[in-house]
């Protein structure tokens, strides 16, 4: 079959057609222990990772990614390990079956990370902003009842039916003495290994993204003291204009360029932190509808929870946002009366001057 030749092709084309490709769920057969680990990195601290990566491979005698790739999906024999490279931080997920008839029997069952070697696990780039082991069982095979009050915090628990009711999920969005979160996953009968590995991906996608959606908080409440201070400076501007004189105004007019540097210092500052959480919350609700919750009585679900939890986060960021808008306009009013008013007066006294020169 003779082939056509083909135009000029864009540099990208491959890789933006591969991009559909990317970060797929894997196929997980049940019972299995899985960790992940999200590290909040840098630039240099992204491509690190990268380098530590390929480090555990050689050790494996496995193919180096190269400068380009983002994520890794590798089964190493002892565990299966799932790299994902995103724009703030890198994603760790590691993996391993377990012996389901011994869960019940032993007071902390065992997790993937117990496989994984204990020094290059030590040594990750970045900043931990989330660890979770995640215990993916068969529920025919389990008393889920019993295992939830024995794994997870009564106080604090959240749980429901997912997947058209093929599965449960349960957690308590608590960090452990281990310094992990906590999350079971009961499988039922209809939940074939293509859809569980979906679900895994989906609920590992919440914390993660809860998480990195609650970095714009802090942020939020760092700008809030600065745009108090400053609308009161404003406020005070604003009354000093309306009495000043004409030998004052330079030097409010200088305050008032002062205070509008300060505004778009702060507002450049967080602008891209806020838009990344909006971004990031979004997700976390696609991803709740996406894991089909039906409730289980008495237990909240992981919907209501983070409505709960996170909408009174999620509008403080939201309102800062806001808040920056409004302040940087007032800002600019202002100064563009203040302006105004300047160039009147400076016109009305080049006027007098003329006149007085014509008389």
């Amino acid at each position: 079959m003779a082939f056509s030749p083909l135009p000029t092709q864009h540099p990208q084309r491959v890789l933006l057609h591969n991009e559909i490709h990317a970060r797929p769920a894997e196929v997980m057969q049940a019972p299995l222990a899985i960790t992940h680990i999200v590290m909040l990195t840098d630039a240099a601290q992204r491509e690190a990772s990268r380098t530590h990566v390929a480090a555990l491979l050689r050790n494996h005698h496995r193919p180096l990614p190269d400068v380009s790739t983002t994520h890794v999906l590798i089964d190493l024999g002892a565990f299966h390990l799932r790299w994902e490279q995103h724009t703030e931080f890198v994603a760790w997920t590691f993996t391993t079956p377990m012996a389901q008839t011994s869960v019940a029997d032993v007071r902390e069952p065992e997790t993937a990370i117990d496989a994984v070697p204990h020094d290059w696990l030590a040594a990750l780039p970045g900043q931990c902003l989330s660890s979770l082991h995640l215990w993916a069982l068969n529920e025919r095979d389990v008393d889920s009842t019993e295992l939830v009050r024995h794994m997870l915090q009564a106080d604090t628990l959240v749980g429901s039916r997912v997947s058209g009711d093929a599965a449960a999920i349960y957690t308590d969005f608590a960090i452990h003495a281990d310094g992990f979160s906590r999350m079971l996953l009961f499988a039922g009968i209809n939940l074939t290994p293509r859809r569980l590995g979906r679900l895994v991906q989906r609920v590992l996608e919440i914390e993660t993204y809860r998480m990195a959606a609650l970095l714009g908080l802090p942020a939020a409440r760092q700008a809030a003291t600065v745009l108090a201070t400053a609308e009161r400076e404003l406020a005070e501007l604003a009354h000093a204009i309306r009495a000043a004189d004409r030998d004052a105004e330079p030097a409010l007019l200088d305050r008032l360029t002062r205070l509008a540097g300060q505004v778009e210092s702060e507002y450049a500052a967080t602008h891209s932190r806020f838009s990344a959480s909006a971004a990031y919350f979004e997700l976390v609700d696609k991803r709740i509808q996406e894991i089909q919750e039906t409730r289980v009585n008495g237990i909240q679900t992981i919907r209501e929870f983070m409505d709960r939890r996170l909408t009174p986060a999620r509008a403080t960021c939201e309102w800062a946002t806001r808040r920056q808008n409004a302040l940087s306009e007032r800002v600019s009013r202002v100064s563009s009366l203040l302006r105004t008013r300047v160039e009147i007066e400076q016109q009305q006294s080049s006027q007098q001057l003329l006149g007085t020169m014509n008389h």
